[in-house]
């Protein structure tokens, strides 16, 4: 009896998804922050100074050394360009989390229409 009980609970738990949920490919990307709107420059610019460099770590070691040493005078332009990036990004997502919001504005006045329709037949018989 008990190994039946015990294959029925290993039966039930093939049926449970492992692992991570699906991502919908049609969800926006989350914007990048200043740091990698910097990085975006200058990996080209060190690759073109280091041409024979292929470690990754190398490049991001010497771009967050950079990063470090900017005064926020010199970021100011990454941090701007990250923030438009962010305010676009909100809209598509607003856009994406809510996508009846602007079909229901329009559905709810051709409700509110046809409601009022059929309340004027019902006056005048």
């Amino acid at each position: 009896m008990k190994a039946k009980v015990s294959a029925r609970g290993g039966d039930s738990r093939l049926g449970v998804k492992n692992g991570k949920a699906e991502k919908d490919p049609n969800k926006p990307k989350r914007p990048p922050s200043a740091f990698f709107v910097f990085m975006e420059g200058f990996r080209k610019d060190y690759k073109e100074k280091h041409p024979n460099n292929k470690q990754v770590s190398v490049v991001g070691k010497a771009g967050g050394e950079k990063w470090k040493s900017l005064t926020d005078a010199e970021k100011a332009p990454f941090v701007a360009k990250a923030e438009k990036l962010k305010a676009e990004y909100t809209k598509k997502i607003e856009a994406y989390n809510n996508p009846q919001a602007e079909a229901s504005g329009d559905s709810e006045k051709s409700k509110s229409e046809v409601n009022d329709e059929d309340d004027g037949s019902e006056a005048d018989e």
